[in-house]
């Protein structure tokens, strides 16, 4: 027996619901944003789990660490899928702590501790996860995009716009830090 849902009217289905119910994304599908030089893909966001969590994926080759940050009340994690990445965290009393992450391995940034990551290795596919959803920044600070594959050229944006939408979604970058150089 199989079951099949029909959505009324023909309507094309987006690719996440936008409200808590159940859904499936085949191989990837989600809302796709170039930033960067990475594809970050959301599979779910903070609209399906009533403000709970966000869970996505990003892709990117070997390349420069991203600019500093913190998230004021989102709490995000790192399980590398494939590839390498060396992630710095310091938390509220100034330690640092640093590690090269490769497949199988996870990282777990509390709110409020600054941090930045950089990929090690062309192919490297990051799962993350974080606590309240601020999974939406990617598209809103990047481009949103249909294409399956990573940006050419990199879509870079002006600290401008990268700190007005990171103030939206109560994170603060620090372009003066890099990475984690106290």
């Amino acid at each position: 027996m199989t079951a099949e849902f029909v959505q009324s009217g023909g309507a094309k289905r987006l690719p996440l619901p936008g409200k808590p119910t159940p859904f499936f994304l085949e191989a990837g599908e989600g809302e796709r944003s170039h930033l960067f030089d990475a594809l970050i893909t959301v599979l779910l966001s903070k609209d399906e789990t009533a403000g709970q969590f966000g869970l996505f994926t990003y892709a990117a080759p070997k390349g420069d660490a991203i600019p500093t940050h913190s998230h004021a009340d989102v709490h995000e994690t790192f399980y590398i899928l494939s590839g390498r990445a060396r992630v710095w965290i310091q938390d509220g009393e100034g330690e640092t702590y640093e590690k090269l992450l490769k497949p199988g391995d996870f990282g777990y940034v509390p709110a409020g501790c600054l941090h930045t990551f950089r990929v090690e290795a062309d192919d490297t596919k990051i799962m993350g996860a974080s606590s309240g959803g601020f999974e939406r920044f990617f598209g809103e600070a990047g481009t949103r995009t249909d294409s399956p594959q990573l940006p050419h050229p990199p879509y870079i944006p002006s600290h401008e716009q990268l700190a007005r939408v990171a103030r939206e979604h109560r994170q603060e970058f620090r372009f003066d830090l890099r990475p984690l150089d106290g």
